[in-house]
């Protein structure tokens, strides 16, 4: 089993910036790949970011990309999400999730944390 713990949401304006951590624990042994989705009141989850948890390779949805990076430090089993130019529709309950190695989709999800960005 893994766990998954997010912090660092919370209320900014329009323009500013927020980090995400997603602390993992048990079995981390076992993670593939971490990923970060969000699901904003009234509509479909929607990933948003994904990274090998023992390679470089980074994946960021086109809706994000070039203002959100992906991260990761295995010394601390966390992964990060930078969100800079943050946008009101960026407002969204954000959720990171593992894929470990005996599942083809993520099987362990975090609590969520929410994000709010004020116009």
């Amino acid at each position: 089993q893994v766990q998954l713990v997010e912090s660092g949401g919370g209320l900014v304006q329009a323009g500013g910036s927020l980090r995400l951590s997603c602390a993992a624990s048990g079995r981390t042994s076992s993670i593939r790949v971490m990923g970060w989705f969000r699901q904003a009141p009234g509509k479909e989850r929607e990933f948003v970011a994904r990274i090998l948890w023992n390679g470089i390779n980074t994946y960021i949805a086109d809706s994000v990309k070039g203002r959100f990076t992906i991260s990761r430090d295995n010394t601390k089993n966390t992964a990060y999400l930078q969100m800079n130019s943050l946008k009101p529709e960026d407002t969204a309950v954000y959720y990171c999730a593992a894929l470990s190695d005996y599942s083809s989709q993520y099987d362990y999800w975090g609590q969520g944390t929410q994000v709010t960005v004020s116009s």
